[in-house]
């Protein structure tokens, strides 16, 4: 029997001994969900301001989602590709649509996946498929992140996580995020395909470029006859109050990969472009088991259906002021970062793990992609009181970790009075970070 390492007694035994080691251990574990709220094993609940990382967008267990997936498995639950279903093909109008700017449609084509790091594949090989031979060469961007995935990694700007899997395919050149002149440089017509970049930068520690950046990147793009592909995973489907975020500079890319919200927990993803490169792709070029079957796509549908009831991109919007002005006012940070409800509140020290297992520890869920930030994804559903919960729950927090860190004092416990549930100790703290995303 292995047993999870307890946080302030939070967390229960569980046998995870058949599990491969690629994730830690977890500190609690979750047994249901309603809403912004999670409860544990023990029925305590915790406001979940991460939504497994920008997935639940919606909260968790959604009636509209929960029927629509009941329904639909007792229906059909899947064929293979060689076949059709009815489900599918709508959803792809409406993320043409959506893709477009919610009115009308954009004229691409989407194929579905499971995963980001699967549509950042469907996407790598796209490109090189579109390009023909000689001109495989993608150009992305240092501390970029697209997924685990071999050609996924490969595009991820980040050699940590890169080192131990080498060699790695052929053909990718790396240069600094949000510098146009380096992306100059970088850009061959004769060996280039695509340029591969996030609007923002979720696990570099939610990092914007300058407002002219995606333009300039689409004029190159189109002046040199290469591919623009946008991994909108993180950052797509209202979150950063559009649509998508590079809506927000009105540009049109030729490529977009999208995930995590798009099934609301359910695995799906997708990668769209314009109709012309996806006509690059002929039959038996690419595909996938599980993309686009009819029971993952009863629930992006359903998801979709009630983003656009719920107005989400304005909500986000809202809501994201909110709590971006809260933050600003919390001791101990000193940039905010983001946009919409992905936001980054940047720490005067390094101390974001502490600051995120204390957090855990007070009933509130958070995670640190970086030692000094501290990232903030909740569902684009969250309401104001929610809100206000979770920045009186960290305000406590950085306030006694800002001067424990001043002083080099040891880390103080987590104080009483919170709403939701604030325990009233805290654990050490050691400076340690919440483990990074991996996309399956």
């Amino acid at each position: 029997m292995t047993t999870e390492p307890q946080l302030g007694g939070l967390s229960t035994s569980v046998d995870r001994s058949a599990l491969m080691g690629n994730y830690a251990a977890p500190t609690v574990t979750f047994v249901r969900g309603q809403g912004s709220i999670l409860y544990d094993a023990e029925d305590r609940p915790y406001l979940d301001f991460l939504s497994g990382i920008a997935v639940t967008s919606l909260g968790h267990a959604h009636p509209r989602i929960t029927e629509a997936l009941a329904e639909q498995a007792a229906t059909l639950s899947h064929v293979s590709n060689l076949f059709g279903n009815t489900v599918g093909p709508e959803v792809a109008i409406t993320l043409d649509r959506l893709i477009g700017g919610g009115h009308t449609r954009a004229g691409g084509q989407v194929f579905f996946a499971n995963s980001g790091a699967e549509a950042i594949e469907c996407a790598l090989k796209l490109a090189r498929r579109w390009a023909g031979p000689g001109r495989a060469g993608i150009v992305a961007t240092d501390n970029a992140f697209h997924g685990r995935t071999m050609g996924a990694l490969t595009a991820t700007g980040q050699p940590s996580k890169q080192e131990p899997f080498r060699p790695l395919p052929e053909g990718f050149v790396h240069v600094p995020y949000g510098d146009i002149d380096a992306m100059d440089e970088a850009i061959d017509p004769d060996r280039t395909a695509a340029v591969l970049v996030e609007p923002i930068q979720g696990e570099a520690g939610v990092v914007e470029p300058t407002s002219d950046y995606l333009p300039a990147l689409r004029q190159m793009c189109t002046e040199r006859g290469v591919l623009l592909m946008l991994d909108e995973v993180q950052t797509g489907l209202g979150r950063t109050g559009a649509w998508f975020a590079f809506q927000h500079q009105g540009v049109a890319p030729d490529v977009v990969t999208m995930a995590k919200a798009l099934g609301n927990g359910v695995p799906a993803g997708a990668c769209w472009a314009r109709a012309e490169v996806a006509a690059a792709f002929q039959p038996g070029d690419h595909g996938s088991t599980f993309g686009g079957q009819p029971l993952a796509m009863s629930a992006v549908r359903a998801t979709l259906e009630v983003m656009e009831a719920e107005r989400v991109p304005e909500r986000a919007e809202r809501a994201g002021a909110r709590l971006r002005a809260g933050l600003e006012a919390l001791p101990g940070v000193v940039e905010v970062r983001g946009k919409g409800l992905l936001l980054g509140a940047v720490l005067a020290r390094e101390f974001a793990g502490p600051a995120c297992q204390e957090a855990l520890q007070g009933g509130l869920v958070l995670n640190a992609p970086r030692p000094d930030v501290i990232r903030f994804a909740p569902s684009l559903l969250v309401s104001d009181e929610e809100i206000d919960q979770a920045l009186a729950i960290l305000g406590r927090i950085l306030a006694r970790l800002t001067a424990a860190f001043g002083t080099g004092e040891g880390g103080p416990g987590v104080g009483s009075g919170s709403s939701v549930r604030d325990t009233g100790q805290g654990p050490s703290v050691d400076g340690s970070t919440t483990p990074e995303e991996g996309r399956p």
